[in-house]
């Protein structure tokens, strides 16, 4: 059975993909894009370094549009975010029976409650796995068991996350300086390949 992963090339997506491929999935990791930066790049490498498949989840350049006001309004990104990550797998669940992402127990954004999930499968017919049982200091412990991590300060090529085309937009439209208001510096985590057995 095919299954789609919400892939930004991290720690958690990345692991999330590989159990779902030793259960026997056939697993596509999808980077969502507005194509307004093209911030796929990054987990298309991860991907690449790690033998799956990856392709770019197009999404509407308006629905990146409402989310940024939203950002922009609230002073802060967690509306937002969720809003782009519910229509993410929305688009996702059009094309798969199985979705996937990520997102873990301890993630404040972005994150689906318990009713927003039941009723994202039974509108759309499908199954949506996550990390929901593992937190942070799991989601480490067990990459450290199969990936090459990189740690670095986040940038626009570093990282596929939504937050990426979302600071483009906020940069663009309000400037820089709201950008990082919003979206601070931060290290961010990226996978590039398979942890070499010694």
């Amino acid at each position: 059975m095919k299954a789609c992963v919400l892939y930004s090339g991290g720690k958690d997506s990345s692991l999330i993909a590989v159990i779902l491929k030793n259960l026997g999935y056939e697993v596509e990791l999808v980077t969502l894009n507005f194509g307004v930066y093209p911030s796929w790049k990054a987990a298309a490498l991860s991907a690449s370094n790690l033998g799956f498949k990856h392709r770019i989840l197009k999404a509407e350049p308006d629905v990146l549009k409402s989310a940024v006001d939203i950002i922009i309004n609230d002073g802060f990104p967690n509306n937002g975010i969720n809003q782009i990550h519910k229509h993410a797998l929305e688009l996702a669940a059009n094309d798969y029976i199985l979705v996937a992402d990520g997102t873990r127990r301890d993630d404040r954004v972005p994150k689906l409650d318990f009713n927003e999930v039941r009723s994202f499968e039974d509108r759309k017919g499908v199954e949506y796995i996550n990390l929901g049982g593992f937190g942070h200091k799991s989601i480490n412990n067990l990459s450290k068991n199969f990936f090459q991590v990189k740690k670095e300060l986040s940038n626009r090529e570093n990282n596929s996350d939504y937050e990426i085309e979302i600071r483009f937009l906020i940069s663009k439209l309000e400037g820089e300086n709201l950008a990082f208001k919003i979206f601070p510096e931060h290290l961010q985590s990226r996978v590039i390949g398979w942890r070499e057995n010694e």
